[in-house]
């Protein structure tokens, strides 16, 4: 079996899906799109401040980002930049890897757990989706209804947002982790361009010349995951 979530809800192409059917097609898909957002924000820079956190960076827990509460997460203009453009961003979570006992390693954990969080949740998502379809859950009533298509827009966009953290370019979780891997020399070389990579992806972004990558890249990965929570949900 399929997910079967329409394109028009993948946080990738919102803007150009808001331009073919209108701000009123737009607008009343937001009670979907929203929340998911809201959902992938939040356990994204919660799973960067948790990590840190067990690493020995015991300023998260003074920041008070420890915690799934998306009005502790959420920047107001990042979070419009993602729902209107496609991109966006949260209110970064500051790590100090002073505290880290091997710094490289830390960096790397930390970096990887936002994504990586993003496609766990993505996956219980998926489950979840699978679920609602086997035990007929589906079309029970307008909140169950609700729920489903909240759940589907939820894998899309916190897989999605995993895929796109993961790119090697400032200030993404990507340029951290290869911050990890290589030698400072080389990496403090290509940060004196970081700017210009900046900008770069800027410009890509805006342009929609990432759009087919990444959602290509997305609908791997969800098929996958459908495949397995199709076993186990016994829908396979």
């Amino acid at each position: 079996m399929k997910l079967v979530i329409p394109s028009k809800y993948d946080i990738l192409t919102l803007f150009y899906w808001r331009n073919v059917y209108g701000y009123s097609w737009f607008f009343a898909n937001l009670i979907y799109i929203l929340p998911a957002v809201a959902i992938a924000l939040s356990v994204h820079e919660f799973a960067h401040a948790f990590v840190s956190y067990k690493l020995g960076d015991i300023s998260q827990k003074q920041r008070g980002r420890l915690t799934l509460n998306p009005l502790k997460h959420l920047d107001p203009f990042g979070t419009l930049s993602l729902i209107f453009f496609g991109f966006g961003w949260a209110k970064p979570v500051q790590v100090d890897p002073y505290f880290y006992r091997n710094k490289k390693d830390g960096m790397i954990w930390t970096a990887m757990a936002g994504p990586l969080m993003n496609f766990i949740v993505g996956f219980l998502m998926v489950i979840l989706y699978m679920l609602f379809i086997r035990f007929g859950l589906l079309y029970k009533n307008e909140f169950t209804y609700y729920l489903f298509q909240v759940i589907g827009t939820t894998a899309s966009i916190n897989i999605g947002l995993g895929i796109f953290n993961l790119i090697p370019i400032p200030p993404l979780d990507g340029s951290k982790i290869l911050m990890g891997i290589l030698k400072e020399e080389t990496y403090f070389k290509l940060m004196q361009y970081e700017m210009y990579l900046s900008f770069i992806m800027i410009f890509l972004l805006m342009s929609g010349v990432l759009d087919g990558p990444l959602i290509h890249a997305r609908e791997a990965i969800l098929d996958v995951f459908v495949k397995a929570a199709s076993m186990i949900t016994g829908l396979g």
